[in-house]
């Protein structure tokens, strides 16, 4: 999963304070291989979005235990796309 979410840039900083229990939970998850919501460096409203799962039961088992409600209703905008990569190799 990859892309991003909009925010008001004076809450962003804490919305992504918010969001350190929901990171640390997806990456202790089975089949968590990545998670992260970073601020984005150009964008002051933009949070970029990346996860990796070992599979799409993986993600689909961690849906609903994410944000919160306050944190769902302080997204602006949000282009997320679930990518199926049928391989990779480590550089």
């Amino acid at each position: 999963m990859a892309g991003h979410l909009f925010v008001d840039p004076a809450a962003r900083d804490e919305y992504l304070r918010g969001c350190i229990d929901v990171m640390v939970l997806a990456r202790r998850t089975a089949g968590c291989e990545d998670f992260s919501l970073t601020a984005d460096p150009i964008d002051d409203r933009r949070i970029n979005i990346f996860e990796q799962w070992d599979s799409v039961e993986s993600v689909e088992a961690f849906r609903g235990s994410g944000q919160s409600d306050e944190q769902t209703a302080a997204i602006l905008d949000a282009e997320v796309h679930q990518h199926v990569v049928s391989s990779s190799t480590r550089l």
